[in-house]
């Protein structure tokens, strides 16, 4: 078998990166990430090596082979026979002849990723595409018996090391040492089989929060009656479709038995001990409650209960694949030397949200002696503020599975609460969420930041092979109402959005949200973050059915006479003074205006700073006043009268008047 070194060819991306010369939001160059290379297709691989006959007779009954013999991009995660015998015996069979057909095509398209991927390219979490079972493969890294780091895969099976990264016409085949699995288990019934989660696990089941963990999937969504939507969005000519299937799913922070005993003397099952720790916590948030019938032991299944609430706030409406989707997928967009990765999400708890970090920044990694390149949730450290959060844990040990057919569970080094000190401290800051982050449903169904974001598909393209592009109907998009075109555009790092990808409406459309909820009472700004271009459109905004000043032009750049004008400068973070920086701030500031934020960007190399650039910037939609124990609603409407009617939705900010209200300089907002 012969190894063929997998290229990627950015030699025309750096030649035509001096030819641009506008913002548009999507100017991207005619360059792809492709693979090249001669040889035998995965099929023949297998047949001809008597170390897979094994799996070839699998892949076979499983009517695979034809498939495997053609051209395409396929990753194969090959067991050798003697993982293959291994997985026979476990499971009380002589031979691969005892399969039934059905097993084998469960065993062989759990092996089998519609993408290429070497093993430089997998990093800790999960796989981003799923394989022909639509189930990620967990990935880690470790050393096997000979002290080679090796990609471990599940947990406990690894890519052979001197078999990875094999070359063939239709892909890559990645030969490991066990078959793998995934659990055909939904969530509850995971978490009943870890054992070290018993308090945890108890708490679920006796406040009846468990049974809200058992959806699965809307089977009337019928994607048959939707065709597909061709677009163009400046120059880019794209194709859209609806999701596939309607799924629900779910995501637990979970603290382990020995945190809660060695941190809060909380023996394993307890939770009379655990319902007394809520107490304390939550009779601060919610005082009016402390004296309520449903404040006791015996109503935990109120939802205003102590015990039920800090369990609901453990827990996501949202399966996000792996611990590596937490934030934004290998960090695209994000300048990660001066500012940390971070999302925001909706929890159980009703009105609540967690905050989620990745902390890449070294300054405060070195200060707070929490660990780089870790995940945090409810973290606030800065030159004001020592709030360490709890850690993510990427997996659990080897004997429990981790996900279940409708979500998944992490460890945590401390429980998370709504708490006074989050409520006040750490979520009293700017609120900033990327679009795909409001609505659930698109990071349960794999939708957020799908693809391979260094490739360019061709014009309206329809394969979907290097990611896909989706519109929801109404009705979808739980807290939704819409008409006209709801569009996802998947990642590009070309593109000028944060995050690099983006949500787009099209046609006549009319777009009403329900808005993320806010930590406390107060005044609040409402800001967009989006990219002007020329092919763009005007909307009205409106809070709660009240319109918010003058429709919205997204043709406009900061140059424009009415905004900057001429005095607009491109060499924000690299040449103007704090004093040049704080006088023209406060200029935006006044007329309902910011500069992009100055730890975006776009581009492979050199990055395209958005603080540097006329049209991608931020605008106040609204100054309102917020009550946190209500819902309120944003709504979009086409108002255009230019043909263009694109509207662009990136990343939404909120922001409390403690924090956009502040006059003095040393203390105002950063502009990161």
């Amino acid at each position: 078998m012969r190894k063929t070194t997998v290229i990627r060819y950015w030699g025309c991306i750096a030649a035509l990166c001096g030819m641009l010369c506008t913002t548009a939001c999507s100017d991207e160059p005619d360059a792809e990430h492709y693979y090249t290379f001669k040889g035998q297709m995965m099929s023949e691989y297998l047949n001809s090596s008597e170390d897979f006959s094994e799996f070839a007779t699998i892949v076979k009954r499983a009517g695979l082979s034809d498939m495997l013999s053609s051209y395409g991009s396929y990753t194969c995660f090959a067991p050798t026979n003697e993982a293959v015998w291994k997985y026979l015996e476990e499971k009380g069979k002589g031979s691969v002849e005892e399969l039934t057909d059905a097993e084998c095509d469960t065993i062989a398209r759990t092996h089998l990723i519609e993408n290429m991927y070497t093993t430089s390219e997998m990093n800790d979490g999960v796989l981003p595409t799923q394989n022909m079972n639509r189930r990620y493969l967990e990935i880690g890294h470790g050393n096997d018996e000979n002290g080679n780091a090796v990609v471990l895969v599940n947990k406990t099976a690894h890519v052979i090391f001197e078999l990875q990264d094999d070359s063939v016409e239709n892909g890559i085949m990645q030969p490991v040492t066990e078959v793998l699995e995934n659990t055909n288990r939904m969530l509850p019934q995971v978490l009943q089989k870890n054992d070290k989660i018993s308090t945890f696990y108890t708490a679920l089941e006796a406040t009846g929060l468990i049974d809200s963990l058992n959806a699965y999937r809307d089977d009337s969504w019928d994607p048959d009656q939707y065709e597909r939507y061709y677009y163009t969005s400046d120059v880019n000519k794209e194709t859209a479709t609806v999701p596939d299937e309607k799924r629900y799913g779910f995501t637990l922070f979970i603290p382990k038995d020995e945190v809660l005993q060695q941190k809060y003397g909380i023996a394993p099952g307890d939770i009379q001990a655990l319902y007394n720790l809520a107490c304390q916590i939550y009779d601060v948030t919610y005082p009016e409650d402390a004296a309520a019938d449903y404040h006791c032991f015996d109503s935990l299944t109120n939802r205003k209960n102590p015990l039920n609430r800090f369990i609901a706030y453990h827990i996501l409406t949202r399966d996000v694949q792996g611990w590596n989707y937490l934030t934004p997928l290998n960090d695209i967009g994000i300048e990660t030397a001066i500012m940390n990765p971070e999302d925001w999400y909706e929890t159980m708890l009703p009105r609540t949200m967690i905050k989620v970090e990745k902390l890449t920044v070294w300054k405060y990694a070195n200060m707070s002696g929490d660990q780089r390149l870790e995940i945090y949730l409810n973290r606030r450290y800065d030159d004001y503020n020592s709030i360490h959060g709890a850690m993510v844990s990427k997996t659990v040990e080897a004997e429990y599975d981790q996900e279940g057919l409708n979500g998944r569970y992490f460890y945590i080094n401390d429980y998370i609460a709504f708490s006074e000190q989050t409520r006040d401290i750490v979520h009293n800051c700017r609120i900033r969420m990327d679009f795909s982050t409001i609505f659930p449903e698109l990071m349960t169904m794999g939708i957020r930041q799908n693809g391979d974001p260094y490739t360019f598909d061709p014009e309206f393209d329809v394969t979907a092979k290097y990611g896909r592009n989706y519109y929801f109907p109404n009705g979808y998009l739980k807290n939704v109402t819409v008409s006209g075109y709801f569009i996802y555009r998947r990642p590009h790092v070309w593109h000028y959005c944060y995050e690099g990808d983006e949500m787009n409406m099209f046609g006549d459309y009319d777009i009403t949200f329900k808005l993320p909820p806010v930590p406390f009472e107060s005044e609040y700004q409402i800001r967009l973050g989006f990219t002007s271009t020329n092919t763009r459109g005007i909307g009205q905004i409106y809070f709660d059915g009240v319109p918010q000043g003058i429709p919205l032009d997204m043709t406009k750049r900061l140059t424009d006479p009415t905004i900057a004008g001429s005095s607009f400068r491109t060499d924000y973070t690299t040449g103007m003074t704090e004093e040049e920086k704080q006088e023209e701030r406060k200029a935006l500031k006044n007329k309902g205006y910011y500069r992009g934020a100055r730890g975006g960007y776009q581009g492979v190399s050199p990055h395209y700073i958005f603080a540097n650039d006329a049209g991608t910037y931020r605008i106040v939609l609204c100054t309102v006043h917020i009550d946190p124990n209500k819902d309120h609603f944003l709504r979009c409407r086409n108002v255009s009268d230019n043909g263009s009617t694109e509207f662009m939705l990136d990343f939404l900010e909120i922001v409390p008047k403690s924090v956009y209200g502040v006059e003095d300089e040393e203390q105002q907002e950063d502009d990161l």
